[in-house]
């Protein structure tokens, strides 16, 4: 019905406005029908539009506040519905004067927790998104590799998951389908680094800690921190435990 509902549309002399939250999918459908349609990307925000997301258009002129849209737009990545938590949390910090109200990372971590506004959307964007894909055990056992250790190959996922190559290229073009997961050099890794931090905390058998959910959230936030001052040495994340993996799987790399 689809290929039909695009050929339909492609046909017709009227002009439509499509939108989708599938970007490889629309890709691959519209393949076929290139001349007819203009797929226009939906840009991640700059700085100036994440200036004005947090009410402080007024302040353009200040170093603080340009320092602080440029840190809740590189925590966002971008993303309009991430920005839009930051800046609502931020919002209700200013209205109950607490220090919090400039404190990007503490409103992070507060929409991240287990009942917070992130966690909700994260969670619906992850069931969303593999129900709509295929192997949906398999699938989520790779986003949990992932979110251990990113930019990995075919055949190092493979070995962890105790698959075949060429079952598991299956499964990443599977994840590679809905946007979950996007290959750069042949090396894969999650497509949204906000859901990675989220699978991380909350896709395990018990809730995140207090000191879970600060460690994870300090180990995402500090490397994407624009330049502004030092970053205190006490304030560094823990190292990441190195992945331990005893014996050779023998398998030839084919990736």
């Amino acid at each position: 019905m689809l290929h039909e509902f695009v050929e339909g549309l492609a046909a017709s002399g009227n002009r439509f406005v499509l939108t989708s939250r599938y970007t490889a999918r629309t890709a691959r459908l519209l393949r076929d029908h290139s001349a007819r349609f203009e797929v226009i990307p939906m840009a991640a925000l700059t700085a100036e539009d994440t200036l004005d997301m947090l009410g402080l258009a007024a302040a353009r002129g200040t170093e603080d506040a340009d320092y602080l849209a440029r840190t809740v737009q590189a925590l966002a990545d971008g993303r309009p519905i991430y920005v839009r938590a930051i800046a609502d949390e931020l919002a209700i910090a200013r209205e109950h004067g607490g220090p919090e109200a400039s404190d990007p990372i503490t409103a992070l971590a507060s929409v991240l927790s287990s009942d917070g506004r992130l966690s909700r959307e994260c969670s619906f964007c992850y069931e969303l998104r593999l129900h709509r894909a295929r192997g949906y055990g398999a699938l989520k056992a790779i986003l949990e590799i992932l979110a251990a250790e990113e930019a990995l190959t075919l055949t190092e996922i493979s070995v962890r998951l105790q698959r075949t190559p060429g079952s598991t290229k299956d499964y990443l073009s599977w994840l590679e389908d809905v946007d979950l997961v996007t290959a750069r050099h042949k090396r894969y890794s999650f497509a949204d680094p906000l859901l990675r931090v989220w699978v991380r905390l909350h896709c395990r058998p018990s809730p995140p800690t207090d000191d879970d959910l600060a460690r994870e959230i300090h180990r995402y936030a500090l490397p994407r921190l624009p330049p502004h001052e030092a970053v205190r040495p006490e304030a560094q994340a823990p190292a990441e435990p190195a992945f331990a993996m005893a014996g050779s799987s023998g398998i030839i790399e084919i990736d």
